[in-house]
């Protein structure tokens, strides 16, 4: 077994001259090779040991997706420490102040950006000791030193006592804790996620079950570094087979950064991207707008084409068979006059998406599957380093999680943790080297997720008959009726904003109730072109009309619409609730990774839920509704 260190050191060994790291530095991409990377780890280890630094202490890293960011673990990890990676969307003095005190951490790595948010909160984190900012700064204050100081100090240790640093790199070994990741924040208290060096090298080796990736591959990471999917399938996938990851240029605000993805990704031309639903949606709509605006023609063509890359793909498992391979001449013809292009304003290298996620709506599968850029969509949580499924290019099934990945044990299981025939669907329950080794201080929480070494996940799902896994949504967030069918509502949330434009966000609601209910918050740009069409001026015949409209789009799912057949009829809302505001990570409904906090949500609008359940409240325009739309004209 090998520690993260042992396999960045047999790749640097292997891979010298590679490229590990790409970051963009006066105006161009600058690489940094894998030895030279071994080289400043060094230092930077040395420079904690001169700080007093001990074999398991704990260390907080707040930074945006950088060079530093990698460097900075990696050098942590040198040492034998415990990397604590946070969020940079942890804007609640709160959040930070539980992870960095509960984690005991004695040290704080800290960007530029983040470090004043760490400064307001310092008095309230006695235990620690020091605070690293990986960016000059002229106006330190008491208990900081730079990044540049920290390699100084360790360029003065390794001169009187290099023997420390090789005994401590030495001490390190696979079964150690690696990284101590906290959850979202879906409760009070997030619990942290103890995952050791072997987890991680796990799980890269079963990444490649079905996989490869050439070292002169690159990819350029656009989500969060301490994102466990993009720290597994990115950082440490990539350094495993010698090839490159390139940071993101990082902006002030996330917007920022994510206008520089733009500019980026054609100077990086990628060969691999890690994608989110949220990414893929931004990106199709992207392309569409870019097509639309060259005429009707030119869009006409488009969407000929996308069909008959639709039918031609098929599920992707099936692809070109039977008289699908007639068509071929048309598909290389409209892949040469459209399609190359597209993928051109994608860098003109990039082979497929990665995608991070359960329920990656099919349709974004499917196109870009027809683009030429399939989009391999993957199942995993933090709890599993985090990697359990993945589509490939030689197994996938479009709308499914992929085949669970090797030396992973698999079971679906009922209520009382009884297995499940295949195809029933069931709580997902996975046995392998990459299952964390518990939560950090939190025994409680440990053995209600661990069990005789079989991960619960908290997740619905079932294997098909070729083994192939679908995630259907949460298992404790499930839909029960008043008969006690269970459903889980994910699926229909993600249909319901997606296909209506008045809602943005949707929680839906059933606790062994009649029928279902949702709270739903409308977008404020579609209720201004709604209005915009209906000149009226008072308060009260707005409301009107936008509940009316709303009305009609949740009507296409209903009998008769022509959506009417996407979901049985039982688990869609007979009616909603308006929210009095959007659900944000301000007010708690929404977590760090962007993920409703479903609870949250369902107990600020306990009495309006309650309320719907009685014959005026399953009128839609009724008076709670006909107030709270006007929060966003």
């Amino acid at each position: 077994m090998s520690s993260i260190i042992d396999y960045f050191e047999e790749r640097v060994e292997r891979y010298a001259d590679n490229a590990l790291i790409w970051e963009k530095t006066e105006g161009v991409f600058q690489p940094t090779t894998y030895k030279e990377t071994l080289e400043l780890v060094k230092y930077y280890a040395a420079g904690l040991l001169a700080l007093g630094i001990e074999k398991g202490d704990r260390i907080s890293l707040l930074s945006e997706g950088r060079r530093d960011w990698l460097l900075a673990e990696l050098s942590v990890l040198y040492t034998g420490a415990i990397n604590v990676p946070l969020s940079v969307k942890l804007e609640e003095a709160n959040d930070l102040i539980f992870r960095i005190g509960h984690s005991e951490s004695r040290l704080v790595i800290v960007s530029g950006f983040q470090v004043e948010k760490i400064r307001k909160i310092r008095a309230q984190l006695p235990k620690v000791e020091t605070v690293v900012v990986l960016d000059p700064m002229e106006d330190l204050e008491e208990g900081e030193i730079t990044w540049a100081d920290l390699q100084e100090k360790g360029q003065d240790f390794l001169k009187e006592r290099k023997g420390d640093l090789v005994a401590r790199r030495q001490s390190v070994q696979a079964g150690d804790v690696a990284n101590i990741s906290y959850t979202s924040g879906t409760t009070a208290d997030p619990k942290g996620i103890m995952l050791s060096h072997r987890n991680y090298t796990a799980n890269v080796e079963q990444a490649f079950s079905f996989i490869d990736i050439p070292a002169h591959f690159r990819t350029l990471v656009v989500l969060p570094w301490d994102h466990a999917f993009a720290h597994t399938a990115a950082l440490y996938a990539f350094m495993y087979r010698g090839a490159s990851v390139a940071a993101v240029q990082a902006g002030k605000t996330a917007n920022e950064t994510l206008k520089n993805f733009s500019n980026n990704i054609q100077e990086v031309q990628p060969h691999v991207l890690m994608s989110v639903p949220a990414l893929a949606k931004n990106f199709k709509k992207n392309i569409e707008k870019g097509v639309q605006t060259k005429g009707k023609v030119a869009w006409l063509l488009f969407r000929l084409a996308m069909a008959h890359a639709y039918w031609y793909n098929g599920t992707g498992n099936n692809k070109g068979r039977g008289l699908r391979r007639l068509t071929q001449p048309l598909g290389r013809l409209f892949d040469k006059i459209l399609f190359s292009n597209v993928r051109l304003k994608l860098g003109g290298n990039l082979q497929f998406f990665i995608g991070g996620g359960a329920l990656l709506d099919i349709e974004l599968q499917k196109f870009f599957y027809a683009l030429g850029i399939p989009m391999y969509q993957g199942y995993g949580l933090s709890e599993a380093a985090p990697i359990i499924s993945a589509n490939t290019p030689d197994y996938h099934k479009m709308g499914s999680s992929g085949k669970v990945v090797q030396q992973l044990d698999i079971r679906i299981c009922d209520e009382n943790g009884r297995d499940l025939p295949q195809g029933q669907s069931g709580e997902i329950v996975v046995k392998g080297e990459n299952v964390m080794l518990g939560y950090w201080k939190n025994e409680k929480a440990t053995a209600e997720t661990i069990k005789d070494g079989w991960l619960f996940t908290g997740d619905l799902g079932y294997l098909d008959a070729e083994n192939y896994l679908y995630v259907l949504g949460r298992f404790k967030s499930l839909l029960i009726s008043h008969d006690g069918e269970k459903y889980s509502p994910e699926g229909i949330e993600e249909a319901l904003t997606d296909h209506c434009s008045l809602i943005d966000q949707v929680v839906l609601y059933n606790n062994q109730s009649p029928y279902t209910v949702g709270i739903v918050v409308p977008s404020a740009d579609a209720i201004k072109k709604i209005l915009e069409k209906h000149p009226v001026s008072s308060p009260e015949e707005k409301s009107e009309i936008v509940l009316r409209e709303l009305q009609k789009e949740l009507a296409q799912f209903k009998k008769g619409g022509h959506l009417q057949d996407l979901f049985p009829q039982r688990w869609l809302p007979t009616t909603v609730v308006v929210a009095s505001e959007p659900f944000t990570e301000a007010n708690h409904m929404v977590n760090s990774t962007m993920k409703i906090v479903r609870r949250k949500v369902e107990e600020v609008y306990a009495k309006e839920l309650e309320q719907l359940f009685t014959p005026s409240g399953k009128d839609l325009q009724n008076p709670v509704n006909r107030t709270n739309i006007q929060n966003y004209f």
